[in-house]
């Protein structure tokens, strides 16, 4: 009985550690995979709402609150060369399984919003002094 016990406070006093540490490996993954996404972020756009600069309808896709099923078909077919690109097959490529679920997880999670363009504007000749 007296081992019972014993065990018992064993197993209730490392279990909240046990918890901390799976806690800690998830939000470390999860820091991973928003590292991931926010380099993503210099051709699809912050949070993937990707802003077009041309009139002609070419920018890079958005992929804010595309399906999760929709992003990892592409980004296999990128990995595995099926799909061509100029630069996304040797991104793809670096990523793992689970990483590409992830990823997939996170932008289908993204609100989808147009961001606004500003237009440039000419300083004037005497605004300098």
């Amino acid at each position: 009985m007296k081992k019972m016990i014993s065990s018992a406070l064993i197993i209730g006093l490392l279990s909240p550690m046990i918890v901390c540490a799976a806690d800690s490996a998830s939000a470390a993954y999860s820091v991973h995979i928003r590292s991931l996404a926010a380099s993503c972020a210099a051709c699809h756009g912050t949070h993937g709402n990707a802003v077009s600069t041309s009139n002609h309808g070419d920018s890079t896709p958005a992929l804010a609150g595309v399906s999760k099923a929709d992003i990892i078909a592409k980004l296999q077919a990128f990995k595995s060369g099926e799909r061509s690109a100029t630069v996304m097959h040797r991104h793809a490529k670096g990523l793992t399984a689970d990483e590409i679920t992830a990823l997939a997880e996170h932008f289908s999670m993204q609100v989808p919003y147009n961001p606004v363009i500003l237009e440039p504007q000419r300083l004037r000749a005497d605004h300098a002094n």
